[in-house]
């Protein structure tokens, strides 16, 4: 609509100026003209279009008569204040001599009344004059030189579109809508405020510092409104910010203002962004406050954030706490005092008194009821946009300065004829500060650098709201300089210290990852934990990573370490019972030993072939002590000697028990008549056999060592959360051939054991290789599937077992008879009884 109003305005302004165009000797106004609200004639003239009335009553239209002129209600103080200080800015260079020394500046201010409708005959007004004729000096030009204003961004749009054509520069001190940077739209347009791209951005960080993920989002149907939400929007997406809903009004619509407010009353998120011009905010704070809707956290922009006329004594439950980025505070000495004079003459309509005489010949009374001005809350003392006003006139001062060449000692040239068109260019080139201190300079969009205050609605110790400065933003800085907050100083809603919380889900903690809920925006999600092997180490992670190989979770699943590493330790309870039992078979079988040493000379000794017992009791020795190989941490060594002394230990140890039943047999066929075998199985030929078993053996254990030999390794796969450090086989051919080696001697010498267990003696020692052969093999052939179905360290405990089991089998079902005997049955240790029906003969066996 503004669109179509403005184009409508611009050919007026066309139709004003066809005169000249056909060459024709005057100009004159089609309809009344529009004379301004303050008005001072100069030689050179600035505009001003205020809202200085905040309401407009349409006449009735009839189509039968000419429409009467609009009415204007509600005086807003806050926008007659800003023509006040254009006023005084202008004064002030007048009085001046640094400034257009010798050219007086004049202005005409007019009221729009809030209205886009009044902003178009303002505009016609300012451009055309307030004279009926040009005469013969109709030119075609504007009847100012620039114009200040407007406040809101949809009336500056309607007025920068009307005077683009004519090159009639418009400098706005508080339309922040981005859409005006766009310089071939508003070639002609300067601000002397920030665009709203920087504060909306801004906005998004504010929120995202806070960790307020999930926000309501509520602006003016407007260009201002809509844009301003536009780019904060995109920015809070790429700041990962999630808005629970977006709702617009405009301030002509109270009833879908009536559904924004049931909006927000049932939304989740605490936080609300309020992008809305001065006028939405106040209906909506008005709306909230009747349906008692207090504790959001209100995030303000500048358009309301300091806005007085928003502070009631019911308010401050609706917004006590709001943060949000207000326009920087600048204090211009004497506009204070000016703008109080000012509004004081205008509303009571009397001259002030100063300290030597009253002036003027209306006196201002000593008491004057000022209940009538109770609406009256506006601070003069915050002097925001006012500077802003300040400003621009004071760009516009200093380029007409240069255009018109002026210089304190020969003053101005007021030959030369300057143009709209001219002050443009001018424009774009001033650089000036004012006496402040701040820097006044345009950017190529024609704005002024984002600069501002983050505000928070406190309540002072004396029960007033006060807009307290907690932290600013400057866009100028560098990155990571721009934004500083004073965290610890801001007072949250409901006067609390503690900062709210705004999230669709809470916080993921590190271990867990987020899965998003389905339908629902990325800020909604479950928690759930990471999978096994993976961690997660910072708050809300959106996946979980894999540990490195040889480490795990912690238990809260935060933080990888180290696997425990598992093998058989001396230290442990089965390592120590396993290393107990295994010097306790060394004991026993030195027990032994000592005890046939002892009593070597008896003949249940001698019969027993006492060379091969005391070799058997050895080996046995050495099998216990081989156990000890397969305990504590592996290494490459030990891995190598475990498994080649086991095999080559239990060989001796079964050579000798073979060796000892082929002596039994052969010694049964030597009582039969006419045999000689004893002669091929004497002494030398069993320590013959037992060695070359011995050494088929060794043979066999150099050959798996050359080729392949066992290795410490890293068994990652059994448990993931830990490590068994065993020792691999290298080959497996090499260790099955081995025990399959162990396995087929224990299996022969069973045999013949068993062939030769009924022999006729008294002491058949046959019968005793026979037992201890079944209980060698029956723990053998059990251990193979416990061997390979056991875990970890239980493995090296399984085959310990069978080591100490089987050899403990061979000590006892061999040698316990015997030392029973010699301890306890003495009587039976004689030749006669051992010789039993063979007494005959003198064997040794």
């Amino acid at each position: 609509m503004p669109h179509v109003i403005a184009g409508l305005v611009l050919m007026g302004v066309r139709l004003v100026f066809g005169a000249v165009e056909e060459d024709a000797p005057s100009c004159h106004i089609l309809g009344n003209p529009e004379f301004p609200l303050l008005s001072k004639e100069g030689e050179v003239m600035i505009g001003g279009a205020f809202s200085i009335h905040s309401k407009i009553t349409q006449p009735s239209l009839s189509f039968t008569e000419k429409p009467a002129r609009l009415t204007c209600s509600r005086l807003n103080l806050r926008e007659f204040r800003f023509a006040q200080t254009m006023i005084f800015a202008i004064q002030e260079i007048n009085k001046s001599g640094f400034l257009l020394p010798n050219v007086s500046i004049g202005y005409r201010i007019y009221d729009n009344c809030g209205s886009t409708l009044s902003s178009m005959r303002a505009v016609m007004g300012l451009m055309n004059g307030d004279e009926l004729t040009g005469g013969e000096s109709c030119s075609g030009q504007s009847a100012v030189h620039a114009i200040i204003g407007e406040s809101e961004s949809s009336s500056t749009i309607v007025l920068s579109r009307t005077t683009g054509p004519f090159k009639i520069p418009v400098i706005s001190h508080s339309a922040t809508c981005e859409c005006l940077s766009d310089r071939k739209e508003y070639p002609s347009f300067f601000r002397t405020i920030a665009s709203d791209l920087y504060q909306s951005r801004a906005l998004a960080q504010l929120v995202k510092h806070f960790g307020w993920m999930w926000v309501g989002a509520v602006n003016s149907d407007s260009d201002y409104g809509n844009n301003g939400m536009a780019i904060f929007l995109a920015a809070a997406q790429e700041e990962g910010v999630c808005v629970e809903y977006i709702e617009k009004f405009h301030r002509a619509e109270p009833e879908k203002l009536k559904k924004v407010v049931e909006v927000i009353r049932k939304s989740t998120a605490r936080v609300i962004v309020g992008f809305l011009a001065h006028v939405e905010m106040n209906n909506l704070l008005q709306e909230l406050s009747l349906n008692n809707i207090t504790g959001r956290q209100f995030i303000g922009v500048e358009a309301w954030i300091t806005a007085d006329s928003l502070v009631t004594p019911t308010s401050f439950s609706v917004l006590g706490g709001s943060l949000g980025f207000a326009v920087q505070k600048a204090n211009i000495s004497g506009m204070d005092d000016f703008l109080i004079k000012g509004f004081w003459e205008t509303e009571f309509k009397c001259l002030n008194m100063n300290k030597d005489r009253m002036t003027g010949t209306s006196n201002c009374e000593e008491k004057k009821d000022l209940s009538e001005l109770k609406d009256y809350v506006d601070d003069v003392a915050e002097m925001r946009y006012s500077t802003n006003i300040y400003k621009a006139i004071y760009a516009v001062a200093h380029s007409l300065h240069s255009l018109l060449k002026c210089s304190t000692k020969q003053g101005c040239d007021k030959s030369l004829k300057v143009t709209p068109q001219q002050v443009v260019e001018s424009l774009k080139q001033v650089n000036f500060t004012i006496k402040n201190g701040d820097q006044v300079w345009f950017d190529r969009t024609g704005a002024a650098v984002a600069r501002y205050e983050v505000v928070n609605w406190q309540m002072g110790s004396d029960g007033s709201v006060q807009f307290k400065p907690v932290g600013y933003y400057d866009a100028s800085l560098p990155p990571g300089q721009k934004f500083v907050l004073k965290t610890e100083a801001i007072m949250w809603p409901g006067g609390k210290t503690e900062l709210p919380v705004s999230v669709c889900s809470e916080s993921c903690r590190p271990g867990t990852h987020k899965v998003l809920q389905k339908g629902k925006p990325v800020c909604c999600y479950d928690c759930v934990p990471c999978a096994e092997g993976e961690i997660s180490n910072s708050t809300d992670s959106n996946d979980c990573k894999k540990c490195p190989e040889e480490y795990w979770p912690n238990q809260n699943k935060d933080a990888c370490i180290l696997k425990n590493v598992e093998f058989l330790r001396f230290t442990e309870v089965m390592g120590v019972i396993l290393a107990f039992f295994t010097l306790f078979g060394v004991f026993l079988t030195l027990l032994v030993a000592i005890l046939f040493i002892v009593h070597k000379d008896t003949p249940l000794v001698k019969a027993n072939n006492s060379e091969l017992s005391f070799l058997l009791l050895f080996s046995l020795t050495l099998c216990f002590l081989c156990s000890l190989t397969f305990i504590g941490r592996p290494s490459e060594w030990s891995c190598m000697l475990r498994h080649t002394a086991f095999g080559i230990t239990f060989v001796l140890c079964i050579s000798c028990v073979l060796g000892k039943t082929i002596v039994v047999l052969m010694a049964f066929r030597a009582t039969l008549p006419g045999s000689n075998v004893m002669k091929w199985f004497g002494p030398a030929q069993q320590r013959l056999s037992v060695l070359a078993f011995t050494l088929i053996q060794v043979l066999i254990c150099i050959l798996w060592l050359t080729i392949n030999p066992p290795f410490p390794f890293k068994n990652m796969n059994h448990y993931k959360d830990k490590i068994i450090l065993e020792c691999a086989l290298g080959s497996p051919i090499g260790f099955w051939a081995v025990l399959g080696y162990i396995g087929l001697l224990a299996l022969l010498c069973f045999l013949l054991a068993f062939l030769a267990r009924k022999l006729p003696d008294n002491f058949n020692e046959a019968k005793f290789i026979t037992f201890s052969m079944l209980i060698f093999c029956a723990v053998w052939i059990t251990f193979i599937p416990a061997y390979v179905s056991s875990p970890g360290k239980f493995t090296v405990a399984v085959e310990i077992f069978a080591i100490l089991a089987s050899s403990y089998g061979l000590l006892f079902c061999i040698f316990l008879p015997k030392c029973f005997i010699i301890l306890f049955r003495p009587e039976q240790n004689t030749r006669k009884h051992i010789m039993g029906k063979t007494s005959n003969n003198d064997i040794r066996y």
